[in-house]
């Protein structure tokens, strides 16, 4: 599994290693070839909002680096930037993202270890 580093935004900056958001093998090949077909230099943006099965649901999608706010932690990963809200990261932070091209069942995956309750179909969760 690939641990995305300690977060690079100033106000968070330590020396303790931090586990922040981790990606396995499968997650990083795909997020890095779906991040090539959109032609451009792009972070992913990993958080949860209000909704879905359970009470809260993740959500990933690319964003622009000038996007990032002076509030959010960024964790690096050889270049790659994963980035989360410091709400967010409350929900999630330990959570393993992962890939699976199972024709049933398949998609992005996400192994939260602060949830109590997760909905059937992994999307959402509780605390």
């Amino acid at each position: 599994m690939y641990q995305l580093g300690k977060p690079m935004t100033q106000a968070t900056e330590s020396k303790t290693p931090t586990q922040g958001i981790q990606m396995t093998d499968a997650a990083v090949q795909q997020v890095l070839f779906l991040r090539e077909k959109q032609g451009r230099d792009l972070c992913l943006r990993v958080g949860v909002r209000q909704g879905g099965c359970s009470g809260m649901s993740y959500m990933m999608d690319f964003i622009e680096p000038n996007n990032i706010q002076d509030t959010d932690e960024v964790f690096d990963h050889n270049g790659f930037q994963v980035v989360c809200d410091p709400k967010s990261l409350l929900y999630i932070y330990g959570m393993v993202l992962d890939y699976s091209n199972a024709l049933i069942g398949g998609g992005f995956q996400f192994t939260n270890p602060n949830a109590s309750q997760t909905c059937g179909c992994g999307k959402s969760f509780a605390t």
